[in-house]
């Protein structure tokens, strides 16, 4: 659905649950001027709410810091989308932003009067068409491109075994990335990748939904809770285990306290309980993934500043999200 389709279907919903009409209107040159997606009026029983409005599809911790930045551009702003994760929504709340999703679940506070509704059912999403540079296999190529860009223009088997894939993969991944416009043909042997950033934040989305929880091994905590705080003098094995997501963001910032220690790792369930004195706990906060990439320098100590970069996006928590805004600006900004 395009944006005009994903509101007016928010505003009916709405209008079912709580007899507010609302009535949508799309800005007719977005722009450097105009950056909102329309404007929405809602009334009842003579009172009238004017809003802007930013639509989305499916809202994602990616969008956050647009939402925030255009929050204070063009307040009062509602954000409106098919579907909101909980998380998502807290941290709305938390910024005092409105928001509206598919099936007419509301947030907008407004003066001294609150209107809050979660109670209809989640809409059932649109099947997404495959594209195979998105798939399980395709994620891990697109990651290994973004780490050595070269590799777009290197032979399929070369491809293949850095990602340790089927070679007949390849090609496909390849097609699916040029079928959503992220590589270009440049001449009969080069292609170009282009549109980095919209790539990565389609890759930290599709990551987080298909890759990562098949990489999970499980979750712990330590058999001396003092190792949680000094967590910074354990010995990870070199070259099998190092820190993702809030721990190698304060590696990489000095800037946050970590809450979950997230380990990318080659060794096994029982080496990493023996090595690292765990504990299986489904509520632990250590949570160990298997590392799905190859070619590291055996003394790194965080996975690279891309994947710290996605897991703390993917978090939802505003203090891991200033820390990834922080590494995407000093870091990898210049990349995409």
């Amino acid at each position: 659905m395009n944006e005009p389709e994903i509101a007016t279907l928010a505003l009916a919903n709405l209008q079912k649950t709580t007899h507010i009409k609302g009535k949508w209107r799309t800005i007719a040159l977005k722009g450097k001027e105009t950056e909102i997606d329309g404007q929405i009026d809602l009334a009842h029983e003579g009172n009238l709410i004017k809003l802007n409005a930013e639509v989305k599809n499916n809202l994602r911790t990616i969008h956050l810091p647009q939402i925030y930045a255009l929050a204070k551009k063009a307040a009062p702003l509602m954000v409106i989308a098919n579907h909101i994760f909980p998380k998502i929504k807290e941290e709305l709340r938390r910024h005092n932003i409105a928001y509206l999703e598919g099936n007419g679940n509301v947030w907008l506070k407004f003066g001294k009067n609150l209107i809050w509704i979660e109670t209809n059912k989640t809409l059932p999403e649109e099947k997404e068409k495959i594209n195979r540079a998105f798939t399980k296999t395709g994620l891990k190529v697109v990651y290994d491109i973004f780490r050595d860009e070269t590799l777009i223009n290197a032979p399929y088997r070369e491809i293949a075994n850095r990602a340790d894939i089927a070679l007949g993969n390849v090609n496909y991944i390849l097609n699916g990335l040029k079928e959503k416009g992220f590589l270009l043909r440049k001449n009969k042997d080069e292609n170009l990748l282009i549109n980095k950033k919209e790539l990565l934040n389609t890759w930290m989305v599709k990551y987080a939904e298909k890759l990562q929880p098949e990489l999970e091994i499980g979750r712990y905590k330590f058999l001396k809770p003092d190792d949680f705080i000094n967590w910074r003098d354990i010995q990870l094995k070199p070259g099998k285990t190092c820190w993702g997501g809030e721990p190698a963001g304060q590696l990489l910032t000095n800037y946050l306290k970590p809450g979950v220690l997230t380990l990318y790792t080659t060794e096994t369930r029982v080496e990493l309980m023996k090595n690292y004195k765990l504990i299986p706990d489904p509520k632990g906060y250590v949570i160990a993934y298997k590392k799905f990439w190859n070619h590291d320098n055996a003394n790194f100590e965080a996975v690279d500043p891309i994947l710290v970069y996605t897991d703390l996006m993917n978090t939802g928590d505003h203090r891991c999200i200033e820390t990834a805004q922080k590494i995407y600006n000093d870091i990898l900004k210049g990349k995409f």
